[in-house]
């Protein structure tokens, strides 16, 4: 059997009250004859304390082992500490240990181990990403990620939709923005001292080839197969944006489905929000008001501003309204808007939290702005996409319903100059048994770094991938 977890020992006492606690040492302090140690092991951001009494006897007597350990015993250690689980007179806790032996089972020595008991800053634990998953923050924020991650799978699985799991490695471009991260096995060391252009019929793939940057594309052709299916990998941008918002690896939600329109989609993309902020706010409350405490990013609170969406209802308004809306305070923006702009986040807050006063979703983009997938509108000028916005952040999901006619498609392709060889698989499911379907894609981190209030996105992915940055 695997050893207690903390969080269900406090939660759920045992009746066998004599147990060992296998942990990592937050702190110990000395008191007269009492040793106090507090251990953590990662199952809640509070540990256990366990007191050791030096005036103790019979059963509780401690060892001169012990003795020896507890002298020496630094923060970080990992150790099994036996003992028996009673009541906490003390405050903040409903049980401790009174503890009697000790095993250090991995030191960490003091002038080396650098989490000491101390507030480190979250740019000095970027540094050690390797440790700072030991700190309660990060800790903290695992968990939220950890149970979000299977929330995905809850939803998606509850509601008929299939699993697929589409390729990392790609020869298409589904966004057509170009920030791509190039695959070869090609000696480009040696090109480059020949002065030769690659010949890629030499390469691994015979082709050029690429990291993905969504796995839409290929969920399209299971979706017209099984009706409803998500993705839910890493994807990759080669963008060169060294902020708080960006990363160059990252997880990304993609579900399609398929006899669907755009109606479809926002009622699927609101009911999946409030389903995990409902998830998260019930079972990771511990967790998300530890962050709050000790982050205090938001002034209404993580919970509050949660619960403020899940009571809410989504407005729909069309991009043309919203743009209609914004000209009228256009002075109050850095880039100014206008019809066929790209909306920019100063934009999108200031949608939901001045015209809207809650969550939306904006409908009809210009064409000219939006993927060559997206179903043109009968005006031919808009295209049905939409983005999923909510108040402080802006855009959290984006989607929109696929172009099913192939004559359509085609020429929107060939308008674009793109190669219709490269995409003769995707044209083919227009060509064969064609329907009206729809999808979005939602990026993991961004929820995450949403729903706990980390300022900076690098902070809730255990390794960042960003400009310049690829340790660990």
């Amino acid at each position: 059997m695997l050893f207690p977890l903390i969080k269900d020992l406090i939660q759920f006492p045992p009746e066998s009250q004599d147990l060992t606690i296998r942990g990592w040492v937050r702190t110990k302090r000395e008191l007269k004859n009492l040793i106090f140690v507090e251990v953590n092991d990662g199952s809640s951001p509070g540990g256990i304390q366990c007191i050791f009494d030096r005036g103790s006897s019979g059963h509780t007597q401690l060892a001169p082992s012990a003795e020896t350990i507890l002298e020496a015993l630094p923060t970080g250690s990992s150790v099994a500490i036996r003992g028996r689980l009673v009541p906490s007179p003390g405050s903040g806790q409903v049980v401790e240990v009174a503890a009697y032996a000790i095993e250090l089972i991995g030191d960490a020595p003091t002038d080396t181990y650098p989490l000491q008991k101390k507030r480190h800053s979250l740019e000095f634990l970027r540094e050690i990403a390797h440790l700072r998953a030991r700190t309660t923050i990060f800790g903290a924020v695992a968990r939220v990620r950890s149970r979000l991650a299977f929330g995905v799978h809850q939803f998606f699985q509850e509601q008929g939709f299939h699993y697929i799991h589409t390729p990392i490695i790609t020869g298409n471009d589904a966004e057509g923005a170009g920030a791509l991260f190039q695959v070869t096995t090609l000696d480009l060391k040696a090109l480059a001292q020949s002065g030769k252009a690659p010949d890629y019929r030499e390469d691994f793939f015979g082709k050029p080839s690429y990291l993905t940057v969504s796995g839409q594309l290929e969920a399209e052709t299971y979706a017209t197969a099984l009706s409803r299916v998500y993705t839910f990998g890493p994807t990759f941008r080669a963008e060169n944006s060294n902020t708080t918002r960006h990363l160059a690896e990252f997880w990304m939600i993609e579900p399609e489905i398929a006899f669907a329109d755009l109606t479809d989609n926002m009622q699927l993309a609101e009911a999946f929000l409030k389903f995990l902020f409902t998830l998260v706010v019930r079972d990771c409350a511990e967790d998300l008001a530890f962050i709050e405490k000790v982050n205090a990013p938001i002034e209404t609170g993580i919970t509050a501003t949660l619960q403020n969406i899940l009571d809410s209802r989504f407005v729909h308004i069309s991009y043309t309204d919203a743009v209609a809306a914004l000209e009228k305070q256009a002075s109050s923006f850095a880039f100014k808007p206008f019809w066929g702009c790209d909306l920019q986040s100063e934009h999108e807050k200031f949608i939901t939290e001045q015209v809207v006063g809650g969550p939306v979703i904006v409908t009809d983009y210009p064409k000219e702005i939006k993927a060559f997938y997206m179903k043109l509108n009968d005006d031919e000028k808009t295209v049905r996409a939409m983005d999923v916005l909510v108040p402080r952040l802006g855009e959290i999901i984006g989607g929109s319903q696929r172009e099913e006619n192939y004559g359509l498609l085609e020429n929107r392709m060939r308008a674009l100059g793109m190669q219709l060889e490269d995409y003769a698989w995707y044209l083919d499911l227009r060509r064969y048994g064609t329907v009206p379907h729809a999808g979005f894609g939602m990026g993991f981190e961004r929820l995450i770094q949403y729903i706990t209030g980390m300022v900076n996105i690098r902070d809730v992915i255990p390794y960042p991938r960003a400009v310049g940055q690829a340790e660990f």
